[in-house]
């Protein structure tokens, strides 16, 4: 395969730009402002977003989707979910018929509770597969090239396999399964259990109460990953634990960071409005309760960040009526 368009010009989009540069000829990489797309082209480095890594010889930078879109033998999504509906709305005019669309979006759309993938199947107009790629990563680590390991699923093991072989590196090692619900609910879901984690950290909480809620909201994970129809095995490897524990106890997670400021007082609001990074786990906790109401399924900690982000409920409040929950076994 010689060429590659990514959609997403962030951090995320950007450090894969770099990281598989080397595995094709050309990656073309759309931005959807056409500013930040002339600035980070001229300056060949992405200073909003990812400042400090350059962008390799090979990677073309546009605001033109088409140009982007035309000749691609893969298209990798890497929009924020809330912009994703749109833009491959746009994009799916230009997708040729079976070229392989892989989603490293992490989220699920709040109106219709579609995950990534089923969104992206939804507006193809022509057949092509669908993968989802996820994994315990960090883009500034990714750029600059420290070794990790990722996901790749397909629900055809084919598909998945395919697109391993494509992006592969020797820093980059892809794991294949078919799991692509599991995979999916594992990396939109941690995002909000991340969050909780920050707020623990915030009001100045230890390892214990961290190490707790990383173990419970797995648990949550899994119970709704597998009433949608994933498998408990997937939430115990790289996209549901793996992930999990980078995003909730890493210094680099957005999310976590948006929690760490609830917990020291702050209101979302104000916190939002300061950041040009995107916290997925914001968004993505309407949509897990919402979920969650649907199928009948119990979910605490994620039912009480949601009381927090959207009732304005005082985390240490949320925090006691945890704890003072009907006593139960694990």
């Amino acid at each position: 395969m010689k060429r590659l368009c990514i959609l997403g010009a962030g951090s995320w989009g950007t450090a894969l730009a770099i990281a598989l540069a080397s595995r094709f000829e050309e990656v073309h990489l759309w931005a959807r402002d056409a500013t930040k797309a002339a600035a980070i082209a001229k300056a060949r480095e992405n200073a909003v977003y990812l400042a400090g890594f350059a962008l390799p010889s090979q990677v073309a930078i546009s605001h033109d989707l088409e140009h982007c879109i035309r000749g691609a033998d893969i298209i990798l999504n890497v929009v924020p979910s809330r912009y994703l509906c749109d833009v491959m709305g746009q994009a799916a005019t230009f997708i040729p018929a079976h070229t392989p669309v892989v989603s490293a979006t992490k989220g699920i759309e709040e109106k219709s509770l579609r995950r990534m993938s089923q969104l992206i199947a939804d507006t193809l107009h022509t057949p092509s597969p669908v993968a989802v790629l996820s994994g315990p990563t960090f883009a500034r680590e990714i750029a600059a090239g420290e070794p990790a390991a990722i996901v790749i699923a397909a629900d055809e093991l084919a598909v998945a396999e395919q697109m391993q072989h494509a992006f592969s590196t020797p820093a980059l090692r892809f794991y294949t399964s078919q799991d692509v619900v599991g995979v999916e609910i594992g990396a939109a879901l941690k995002n909000v259990i991340a969050l909780g984690a920050g707020i623990c950290s915030g009001l100045g909480l230890g390892s214990n109460s961290v190490a707790a809620l990383i173990t419970r909201g797995l648990a949550e994970i899994t119970r709704l990953a597998v009433v949608l129809g994933g498998k408990e095995r997937t939430l115990s490897g790289l996209a549901g634990l793996g992930d999990l524990v980078l995003t909730a106890t890493g210094h680099l997670s957005r999310n976590r960071s948006v929690g760490v400021q609830l917990g020291q007082g702050h209101k979302l609001p104000e916190i939002l409005a300061q950041t040009t990074m995107v916290a997925e786990g914001v968004s993505t906790c309407r949509a897990a309760y919402q979920l969650a109401l649907r199928h009948q399924v119990e979910l605490p900690i994620i039912h009480k960040m949601y009381d927090v982000l959207y009732e304005d409920k005082d985390p240490r409040v949320a925090i006691r009526e945890l704890m003072e929950r009907r006593l139960t076994s694990e």
